[in-house]
């Protein structure tokens, strides 16, 4: 199902970072260019909003710590979000070929697409297209009650 924003969420998982560095400098160089020259086209045809590379540390909360942030994510996890786009896109299907362009999956790079919805599991859960109930309309009388 598309989104009806039209946007997505591209995120990056690195399951083989170790493989950057088995590559030459000059190899991480031509990487990073292919990688950046990815960006700028996309940028161009106006599909990337915005994203950022994360960093691999980073903190979990969650009910079942009662309030108490633990270190995450974990290192037993098999791939690493690596960083985020939020694009835009007509489709899933194009938001995929996007994903697909990915100069990284060579080396081992996955890319979750996701389409960014308006309203929450939650909000969805009670019929809302958003965030908020909508807010009722304010009546109008035609009569004055003045009398």
């Amino acid at each position: 199902m598309d989104s009806p924003s039209n946007s997505y969420l591209l995120i990056f998982r690195e399951s083989t970072p170790e493989r950057y560095e088995a590559m030459s400098r000059d190899e991480r160089r031509r990487a990073l260019a292919d990688w950046n020259a990815w960006c700028d086209r996309l940028a161009e045809q106006g599909k990337l909003r915005s994203g950022h590379p994360l960093l691999p540390e980073g903190r979990v909360v969650s009910h079942s710590t009662a309030g108490r942030r633990t270190d995450g994510p974990f290192a037993e996890a098999k791939e690493m979000i690596g960083g985020y786009f939020f694009l835009e896109a007509d489709s899933m299907d194009e938001a995929t070929a996007i994903a697909e362009e990915s100069p990284n999956l060579e080396y081992g790079m996955t890319v979750e697409v996701r389409p960014v919805a308006e309203g929450c599991h939650l909000a969805r859960s009670l019929g809302l297209r958003g965030m908020r109930e909508p807010v009722p309309a304010l009546e109008t009388s035609s009569s004055d009650s003045t009398g």
